[in-house]
């Protein structure tokens, strides 16, 4: 996390931003009370703030349920006696006290004012931060407004999760940015939820933090049109939905266990224990490593930058499955990814490279690929959106969230071949593959060579 500091008048903003989950959570302070919003999972940097500037967390703020992590606001309620808040819509199974228009809370010389912003959610809101003079100096939009975008609006589609549609909730968000955020003066402050990678929204820009007057000049969301036309700009090419979204809204409203708790109870194996059969294994290892040997039907997902959406994009909530790594450092690493998902209590166990690695992945030839694509089925395992425009004709279109399920249809009468954008899904798109299909058909990843082929022209 990386905070970034601005201060106004006799209150300080700090922003500390994931860039795994391009996640962005605020502390606020004014003399010596803080408030947090929409804490992380790992609670020990708000903390740390708090101790630094000898105040204490009097409040902790969630604009909605989250999808895409989990937060950490009951532990921080627990350990400091803060108040947390959130609208009444939540239904929020923990204690709270509720946070919608008209209510206001006091911080030092400050007040934090809550706005109903719904439309990502039913539930979202926005916080409005006021100085000693009455004057709109910074608003808290949660998912609701990004800088060069808004909150997706189709993540409480499932019963499970609510139950409502998309153009309803796409709506409501009209409404929101038109009657409570676009009314605000242009010189507030806007910090968002979330930014660039964002799979809460889909054009957010590199910025993380913006001010109304901008937004309105160049969020395309926020440009002059009716509400129909609203949304049917904002529904268009949104991004996928990882199968652990619906999970964390769950367990965001009834508040997680403690962080550092739930990382300890990750039983630890030795790496010459026997695994149960059946149960995912998800070795963490570069590609080049795990090419070279791994454990039988192992995924080779690699810890980086993006680890946990893809953790949670590849396997379902209530799915066990085994972590591999090779040195202590890089197993705490993956658990704490993980458990910034929810998911550290599917980890059956965690443990380093067994010294048996019976199965290997063969070499590609890429000029091979390059002068004789066809001697292949390709398997382009990208986004929809990205695969507009795709790279190799005749490709055969499984995107890496839906490729375990999907395996099957892959021809086999060819040697595969898998691509995605960049070479770090490819490595887990060929290792679900080579599990999956006969083991006398060849499974190539392309790696990081898919970028020096150029796409074939856009296709709609």
């Amino acid at each position: 996390m990386s905070p970034l500091p601005s201060s106004t008048g006799s209150v300080q903003i700090q922003q500390f931003y994931d860039k795994g989950l391009a996640h962005a959570s605020y502390a606020i302070r004014s003399n010596r009370q803080v408030a947090i919003i929409d804490p992380a999972r790992d609670p020990q940097p708000y903390y740390d703030f708090a101790d630094e500037h000898e105040a204490t967390i009097i409040a902790v703020i969630e604009t909605h349920p989250h999808a895409d992590f989990v937060s950490s606001h009951l532990e921080i309620a627990r350990e400091t006696g803060a108040t947390i808040y959130a609208s009444k819509l939540v239904k929020a199974s923990y204690p709270h006290q509720t946070f919608d228009d008209g209510q206001r809370i006091t911080l030092g010389s400050v007040e934090l004012h809550a706005l109903n912003t719904p439309g990502h959610s039913p539930d979202s809101i926005s916080v409005l931060l006021m100085d000693e003079l009455g004057q709109t100096r910074a608003v808290f939009t949660g998912d609701t407004l990004f800088v060069g975008d808004v909150g997706r609006p189709d993540l409480r589609e499932d019963d499970n999760v609510g139950g409502h549609s998309r153009e309803q909730l796409a709506a409501q968000l009209y409404q929101s940015t038109r009657q409570k955020l676009m009314t605000l003066p242009a010189t507030t402050r806007v910090y968002p939820a979330h930014g660039p990678g964002s799979l809460c929204g889909k054009t957010t820009s590199p910025d993380l933090d913006s001010t109304i007057g901008k937004e309105l000049k160049t969020n395309y969301a926020l440009q002059p049109m009716s509400q129909d036309e609203f949304i049917k700009v904002l529904l268009e090419d949104q991004p996928f939905m990882p199968k652990y979204f619906g999970h964390d809204v769950l367990l965001n409203k009834q508040g997680a266990s403690s962080f550092e708790d739930s990382v300890r109870a990750v039983p630890r194996l030795h790496s010459g224990i026997p695994l149960e059969p059946g149960v995912v294994l998800i070795d963490t290892r570069p590609a080049e490593e795990f090419r070279a040997g791994h454990l039988s039907g192992a995924i080779n997902l690699m810890d980086g930058g993006k680890f946990e959406t893809w953790l949670g994009s590849i396997v379902g909530p209530q799915e066990p499955f085994y972590l591999i790594a090779d040195s202590q450092i890089a197993l705490d690493t993956v658990i704490r990814k993980t458990a910034k998902i929810g998911y550290e209590g599917n980890i059956k166990g965690a443990l380093l490279t067994p010294r048996e690695l019976p199965v290997t992945s063969p070499a590609t030839d890429v000029e091979h690929v390059r002068q004789q694509p066809q001697d292949f089925t390709i398997v382009d395992i990208r986004n929809r959106t990205e695969a507009q425009q795709p790279i190799f004709d005749n490709a055969l279109l499984i995107p890496l969230p839906e490729l375990r399920e999907r395996a099957h249809e892959v021809p086999t009468t060819k040697p595969v071949l898998v691509h995605c954008a960049g070479g770090y899904r490819s490595a887990a798109g060929a290792s679900i593959l080579q599990a999956a299909l006969p083991a006398e058909v060849p499974v190539y990843d392309l790696g990081e060579a898919i970028t020096s082929f150029q796409p074939q022209s856009a296709t709609v």
